[in-house]
């Protein structure tokens, strides 16, 4: 049975071909139409002139293309179509979660509950960026983190929620990072207990904020 629950199939961002194939990503196609599959979620990528970090995500599973400013669109693409993609050769398996930024989480949850996505919890808890709140949607096989602005933030109260980075599971999270060399942190603890992170420099051109991440403990 076909779910029809919402769940991601494209992220476009804003970035080069080369870059992405740099930091070790398989880059499928060329011209406008080159992507990286992770799973079974394309990541489009559309030129560093696209505009900035995440330009749009199409989903499958939802009736509306509103959701407090974040630029999506419905996908009618039949998740039995795809197949999911093998590692990449930096070690990344899958995506762990996309994040987005609003001045007003409660109305940004409101709006994702509107469009039928799974909220499974709210953190009232301050995070290493400064979030004092983040709210966490499941969507199909990753988690669309929310996260409230922090204080201070350039974010007007009444702009629209955006979009900004993405974290990836990888297999070996050492050899992950010795593999970008100085454009990649050195690993260490993450906010969730059991697990390790790595964060990819800016220069490495990705277009938006990447992290590298180990998976939950069992």
């Amino acid at each position: 049975m076909i779910s029809t629950e919402p769940a991601l199939d494209e992220i476009v961002v804003a970035a080069e071909a080369a870059a992405w194939r740099d930091a070790g990503f398989r880059v499928e196609g060329d011209g406008s139409g080159t992507e990286v599959r992770v799973g079974s979620t394309a990541i489009g990528l559309a030129g560093a002139a696209a505009g900035k970090r995440i330009v749009r995500c199409a989903m499958r599973g939802i009736d509306s293309e509103s959701f407090d400013g974040l630029p999506i669109a419905r996908s009618d693409a039949a998740p039995a179509a795809v197949e999911p993609a093998p590692p990449h050769p930096n070690g990344v398996v899958a995506i762990d979660h996309l994040v987005a930024f609003t001045p007003d989480l409660d109305r940004t949850v409101a709006a994702g509950q509107a469009l039928g996505l799974d909220l499974r919890r709210i953190r009232d808890e301050p995070a290493p960026a400064g979030s004092p709140r983040q709210a966490f949607f499941r969507l199909g096989d990753l988690i669309l983190e929310i996260a409230q602005a922090p204080p201070g933030s350039p974010l007007p109260p009444d702009s629209p929620a955006r979009f900004y980075g993405l974290a990836f599971l990888v297999e070996d999270i050492d050899a992950t990072a010795a593999s970008l060399g100085p454009l990649c942190s050195d690993p260490r603890d993450a906010v969730q207990p059991g697990r390790r992170i790595a964060t990819v420099r800016k220069e490495a051109g990705l277009g938006l904020p990447v992290a590298f991440m180990t998976p939950r403990p069992e």
